[in-house]
Parts: C-alpha cells; structure tokens; sequence
C-alpha cells in the first residue's frame, strides 16, 4: 500500500463515486480505477461493489475505511506540527506570569531572550496566579511566575524572588515628605488594598491589628498596578510589589518604604513532566538576570 491509493480511496467514500474522487484529486477517473484495483488487490478484498456502474462500498470497505479516517487524522496533525515547525523555526515557548512581574521584568526578559532567538515564538499571557499555577500544571505553558498563596501541588517550584513591599501615594500627598512610612501614618487614611488572600494583604492586616490602626479601605485588587495608577489619580495609598512600579512606568506616584518590613514572594513554576529544553533553560536565565539588574539598581 502506498499513501496515493489509501488517497484514493478515501475520496471515493467522501465523493460518492470514481468520476467525483478524480475532480477531487485533479486526476483522471481511468488513474482512480487503476489505483482502486491495485488497492484492492494487496489488500485481498474488494472494497466496493461494482452496481450498475456506482461504486457501493461493501462492508469490509466500511470497516477499512474506518480504519483509514482514523490515520488520516494523524497525518493532519503530522502535517499541522510541521507547519508549525516550520513557521517558528527553532521552536516555541509558552510563559505566564502575574501581574506583579507581568508588566515590566517578564517583557524585559522576553526582549532580551527574542534578541538572541530571533526564530523563536513566545506566547505570553498575564493572569492571576492561580490561573497561572493552572496553566503550567496542565502542561500547556512552559514557565510561570505566581505568588506564593497558590496551591503548588502538580508543579514545580522554586522561590523567584522576595522583594520588598513599598508605599505608593500620589506625589503631592501630605505623606510624602516622610522618608519612612509607618502604619500609625495609615490610620484613617483612605487605603488601596490587595485582595484579601494575599499573602502581603494578610500580613498587613495583622500589623494593623498589632499597632490598633484602621485604614479607610477604598479599593480592593489583586494588582498592584491597579493600586499603582489609583494612587497617581489621587485616591489613596498602598503596599505595591517595587517591580510594578519599575523604571517609573507610572507616573505622579510617590514612593516611601514601610516600616516594618513586608516581603512580596514569587514563585518559578514549571510543569512536573516539562522538557528541560535549552529554550526553557535560556529564558529562565534571562528571568534571573533580569531580577538581578533591577535587584542592583534598586
């Protein structure tokens, strides 16, 4: 058997007879007969019933064809991955990241990685941690960043970075002249908070309940660049992720540290039974170098 009769034959059952399946093939009707008999006769059955010049397929030609449907699926995906392969050259890696690192340290890295992988495809998605954890424990994404708070069971993992809390209000506000804000400054004001399972909401939450202080809650997110811009409309104060508000991508906020100390923790996840490619090895260390950078100029 060769692919050129399984062809064959397969467009005579989807056509209906040997004239359609040659004007499906661009061929001619006597090339389709004498590819049908030779089928037929390495198979050692007949496949149809020759009845008043109609082709009525008999029952192990049903089967067959059954048979054929099934492998020629393979082929189509064969051929798509090929495609694919083809259009993206040496490959394609797949990264999701929260929203926290989403928007500056991920895109630095993807630039850094595209510049010396030109060829190579990123598809890149910001979603919420849990989503994240979703999509790297499923297999379908290569590398992901995500707070702590998830459930890490079903993926790799490993501490990415822990970078300090800071404050963030809009940069005339009476507050900003303190070099250091502490959370007596945050007793009555009104405050743009993250959402309640975060691990830095929480934490927060308990040192107010320590130093008896109660901010006025305006807004709950679970992004810090919410927070971020809210605070450069002139609504409140808040704790932000630093590398949200990285090379002053927001601007009219100003930015003080917070006393006591409150640390922000991200996950690398990877899927349990992920490839260690040597893309994926590539851009986790543009990741890392990335961090490293911002980590020395702060």
């Amino acid at each position: 058997m060769n692919l050129r009769d399984i062809d064959v034959f397969n467009a005579i059952m989807i056509s209906g007879g040997a004239g359609a399946a040659a004007t499906l093939l661009d061929t001619s009707q006597p090339a389709i007969s004498r590819s049908l008999a030779k089928l037929e006769a390495e198979l050692g059955f007949s496949l149809f019933d020759r009845i008043r010049g109609r082709l009525v397929p008999t029952r192990e030609g049903q089967l067959f064809h059954a048979e054929v449907r099934a492998n020629l699926v393979g082929l189509d995906r064969l051929k798509l991955r090929a495609a694919q392969i083809k259009e993206v050259g040496a490959g394609a890696i797949r990264v999701a990241s929260l929203s926290a690192l989403g928007h500056g340290l991920v895109p630095r890295a993807i630039a850094a990685f595209s510049r010396k992988h030109p060829q190579v495809r990123v598809s890149y998605q910001v979603r919420t941690s849990n989503v994240v954890r979703d999509l790297i424990a499923s297999g379908s994404f290569d590398i992901g960043l995500a707070a702590d708070e998830i459930d890490t069971s079903g993926v790799l993992h490993s501490v990415f970075t822990t970078p300090r809390a800071v404050c963030v209000m809009p940069e005339h506000h009476r507050l900003a002249q303190r070099s250091v804000i502490t959370p007596a400054d945050l007793d009555g004001e009104p405050f743009l908070a993250l959402a309640p399972e975060d691990t830095v909401r929480l934490a927060m939450d308990r040192i107010f309940a320590e130093h008896g202080v109660h901010p006025r809650i305006l807004v709950e997110t679970p992004y810090g660049v919410t927070i971020a811009i809210l605070a450069a409309q002139g609504l409140g104060i808040g704790l932000v992720n630093p590398f949200v508000i990285a090379d002053r991508m927001i601007g009219g906020i100003a930015v003080r540290p917070f006393e006591p100390s409150v640390h922000f923790r991200a996950l690398l996840l990877r899927p349990p039974d992920g490839a260690n490619s040597r893309l994926v090895a590539d851009f986790t260390s543009e990741l890392f170098a990335v961090r490293n950078a911002f980590l020395v100029a702060d």
